[in-house]
């Protein structure tokens, strides 16, 4: 049987100072002892008098010294926190505290949407689960410098064989972490600023192909008809699929054949209008969408009109699943339904009508969705008369 002896927390672990003493004889001098956050151990700080001649100023000096260090002590000075303000020593997990109560709260007034909300909270845990298990974890803030946030970085990208895309993902929301940070006065400077990118593979992911496309009908047709008419919206409306997990059924026109993008859900954050296709009010109708209350997210449990809404990562998983049975590329993604979209509408109504309806706020943001033989060009290019 094995036994353990029972041992009591250190004192310097509850009081992590001493308070000043004066010493006299060959030298004078005050000293006191605080515990150093980055030796992890208790170092003794001191200031010498000597240099003061007169006795009786000595004594009055000391005195004033030993009041002044025992004030600053008791309220939360650490002489080897070499900070510009109080704020800056406060503890690293007291404002990773605060900052989850940031994000409730921006989440709760739709500062934030469903996603970021989420991502944030996963990215500020992974964060404190990194720091509490490094060999030396940061006691206070005032220790988020350069050296930690790269380090950071390197544990994302190399301990966690993540992708520089995630990598710089990641990047992306430690600078505005710092961002927030020196906002609070927390610490002087951001320091991610001048922490690089990698460079990216670029995305894998493609448009599918007119026979492809074809094939995903017919077998959506016969198995998940739901799963079809979210497909359909994501190619002919261009919507993107945040988006589309947060339309109700209120926001759709039938009689005008459009559908309603409210800034609160958008990602640009602007209310936007997108055309509804023949086809979709066709097979809306089939499928008897608007027998569902109003208030019914349009995608909602199992794909169908629901109270209870769903999530991008539904639609994706699913659609990976139907992608393995059709053996399609791993490139083909749930994504690539807009990238057709954008494609086809673009090679049959023009670019232009392509950006409207994407909601892109100029040609080349639309022109970056499309690749190859994709690639538009203007019709005037093929017909004016030279002078060569």
């Amino acid at each position: 049987m094995c036994s353990t002896k029972r041992q009591g927390a250190s004192l310097n672990s509850i009081i992590p100072y001493t308070l000043p003493k004066l010493h006299t004889g060959k030298n004078w001098y005050i000293d006191f002892k605080a515990y150093d956050p980055l030796e992890q151990k208790m170092k003794r700080k001191k200031y010498m008098l000597d240099s003061i001649d007169k006795i009786s100023v000595r004594k009055k000096r000391a005195t004033e010294l030993i009041a002044n260090i025992s004030r600053q002590l008791l309220s939360g000075w650490n002489p080897w926190a070499d900070t510009s303000n109080s704020r800056q020593y406060t503890l690293f997990d007291d404002v990773v505290e605060l900052y989850n109560k940031y994000l409730v709260k921006f989440h709760k007034s739709k500062v934030f949407k469903e996603s970021t909300f989420t991502d944030y909270k996963k990215r500020i845990r992974v964060l404190s689960e990194y720091n509490k298990k490094r060999f030396n974890p940061i006691i206070y803030i005032y220790q988020f410098d350069k050296t930690y946030a790269s380090d950071f970085l390197d544990y994302i990208l190399i301990d966690r064989d993540s992708s520089a895309r995630t990598r710089n993902n990641y990047r992306t929301w430690l600078s505005s972490f710092g961002s927030w940070l020196l906002e609070k006065q927390y610490i002087d400077k951001n320091p991610v600023e001048n922490i690089k990118s990698l460079s990216e593979d670029k995305k894998k992911r493609d448009a599918l192909s007119a026979n492809d496309l074809q094939k995903l009908r017919t077998y959506l047709e016969k198995n998940n008809p739901y799963f079809l008419l979210l497909c359909q919206f994501a190619y002919y409306t261009l919507i993107r699929p945040d988006e589309l997990s947060n339309i109700q059924l209120s926001d759709i026109y039938i009689k005008d054949q459009k559908v309603f993008i409210p800034s609160s859900i958008s990602k640009n954050r602007k209310d936007g209008m997108v055309g509804l296709n023949d086809i979709l009010i066709k097979s809306m109708l089939e499928l008897k969408i608007f027998n569902y209350s109003n208030d019914c997210y349009l995608f909602g449990k199992d794909f169908k009109p629901s109270k209870e809404k769903s999530t991008p990562r539904t639609y994706r998983t699913y659609f990976n699943k139907v992608r393995t049975l059709l053996k399609f590329p791993d490139s083909y993604q749930f994504y690539s339904l807009k990238d057709t979209g954008i494609r086809d509408l673009a090679n049959s109504a023009g670019i232009v009508i392509a950006r409207d309806q994407a909601r892109h706020s100029d040609i080349s943001t639309t022109n970056k969705y499309l690749k190859g033989e994709a690639l538009p060009v203007h019709e005037e290019t093929k017909h004016f008369e030279g002078l060569f």
